[in-house]
This record gives C-alpha cells, sequence and structure tokens, in this order.
C-alpha cells in the first residue's frame, strides 16, 4: 500500500467522509507548517518525504495528505501516488497561488494567518480574495440573477450568500 493510500484509509471512511479525529490532529500540524513556511518567508520544500514529516513532526502519511493539498501551489508538483519515504521533494511554493488556493478551499484559518502580512498588503490579499471569488462565478448570458435567486454555481446557497459576495 502506498503512503497516499495509507493517508487516505486513515482520513475518510468507506464513505469518503472524513474521519474527525485524524482531521483533529492533522490540521493544527499543518497549520504549523504554514505559519512557519509564510513566515519564515521559505518557498521551499526540500528534503526527503520522510525528513519533512520529521522536521514538521507529523506521520509520513499525513506529510503526504500536506503534499498533496500544496500541489497546485508547487513548481515541481510530486507524484502523490507514488510517493515513499525515501522520495525527494525540492519544489518551490508559488505564495499568491497558495493563497488563492486556500480560499478556493474556504480555509479561512489559513488565508487570515497573520504571516501573509509579510508577503501581501491588506488590499492584495483583499484582490486575491476577490479575484478567486471571482473566479468561481459563473455568469449566465442574457439572465439577470437577482439577490434571492438560487446561486449560479450549484451550491444551493441564494446568490446574495454566496457568489453575490454580500452583494
Amino acid at each position: 500500500m502506498s503512503l497516499y493510500e495509507d493517508w487516505i484509509r486513515s482520513s475518510y471512511d468507506q464513505n469518503g467522509r472524513s474521519i474527525k479525529k485524524v482531521w483533529d490532529v492533522y490540521m493544527p500540524l499543518e497549520q504549523a507548517i504554514y505559519e512557519n513556511m509564510i513566515g519564515e518567508n521559505d518557498p521551499v520544500i526540500k528534503g526527503t518525504v520522510a525528513e519533512l514529516a520529521a522536521k514538521y513532526n507529523m506521520p509520513v502519511p499525513y506529510m503526504c495528505g500536506f503534499l498533496d493539498g500544496i500541489k497546485d501551489a508547487l513548481n515541481k508538483a510530486p507524484d502523490i501516488e507514488e510517493l515513499e519515504e525515501t522520495t525527494k521533494i525540492n519544489a518551490k511554493v508559488d505564495f499568491k497561488t497558495l493563497f488563492s488556493k486556500m480560499v478556493e478551499y474556504k480555509a479561512e484559518h489559513l488565508y487570515t494567518l497573520p504571516q501573509w502580512e509579510k508577503h501581501f498588503t491588506e488590499d492584495e490579499r483583499k484582490e486575491m480574495y476577490l479575484e478567486q471569488k471571482r473566479s468561481g462565478t459563473f455568469v449566465r448570458e442574457g439572465e439577470k440573477v437577482g439577490r434571492n435567486d438560487p446561486c449560479t454555481c450549484g451550491s444551493g446557497k441564494k446568490y446574495k450568500k454566496c457568489c453575490g459576495l454580500g452583494a
């Protein structure tokens, strides 16, 4: 069984739902990595999977979960499903992409970290936030969407509470 399969089996049940006790342990570890990485302005992730897990004080399968979560922001993303403890990682994190992904995944506890102030002004963060939110908004030509209509993105929420951004 691969490390990634270990991660998936340990963090999700047979129906694909998150296993709360695993995520309760994982999320503070993940946040600590981001606080360190963003705060120290160290955009490079370098070392074997096992070395990175030891560096960040987390189980090796959890490191696979972390790398899976950050892969879209890496210049050289590893093949997550092929990771082994000895797989070498040497990738640079694009902080703008990382911030946008955190917004996309609604990880407010991560995109509101004070460490972001070292990289982007408050206005830049607001603009990146709105840009990411707008990127998921579908516009139907010829139809005007009312505030109380169902959101066009399919979330089931009212437009004003979803892609309308409180408009």
